[in-house]
């Protein structure tokens, strides 16, 4: 595919695309924006080349999932040197908590509904945002993760359950 075709796919996928990669960084917009933009490098400069073997989307979220992780293994790694050196000068600050009880309605509904996709296995995760958010089927899902049909097909089962069943405790259906 030319430069142009290129252009013209990314542009196309654009919108799924900025979506699979919050999904990949954890819901964290800046890391997303910059693993698609690291993404979109690879793919213009070359450096992630599309073999017209399968469908150009899942190809692309493949090379997305593969860039967030590379991201975030650089980012562990830049946190051990950090963490090193403010072990030798202070202690670290503790997280900000979050919390605000609202009330049952749209709003609360999708902050349960990622809340609960948060505390699911990332393999389960991953299958559940490429079939609902994406229109995966499960095969191109399995694709994208890089595993069987089956396993991708077992993930995908079990986050559903999962998500059932947290979502059930929290009084919502």
């Amino acid at each position: 595919m030319d430069e142009q075709g290129l252009r013209q796919q990314l542009e196309k996928h654009h919108r799924e695309s900025f979506g699979w990669a919050l999904s990949c960084c954890g819901r964290d917009r800046q890391r997303a924006e910059e693993v698609l933009q690291r993404t979109y490098l690879k793919v213009l400069e070359g450096k992630a080349r599309f073999e017209d073997r399968g469908a150009f989307k899942t190809w692309l979220f493949a090379v997305i999932r593969t860039t967030a992780r590379d991201e975030k293994r650089r980012e562990v790694l830049r946190r051990i040197g950090l963490l090193r050196y403010e072990a030798n000068v202070r202690a670290s600050p503790a997280p900000n908590g979050d919390g605000a009880g609202e009330a049952l309605d749209r709003a609360r509904m999708k902050e349960a509904f990622v809340a609960a996709l948060g505390k699911l296995p990332a393999r389960q995760r991953e299958a559940m945002q490429l079939v609902f958010y994406h229109d995966m089927s499960l095969s191109e899902a399995a694709n994208v993760m890089g595993v069987s049909l089956g396993s991708a097909r077992t993930h995908y089962e079990r986050g559903k359950r999962a998500l059932r069943t947290y979502l059930a405790t929290q009084g919502i259906q």
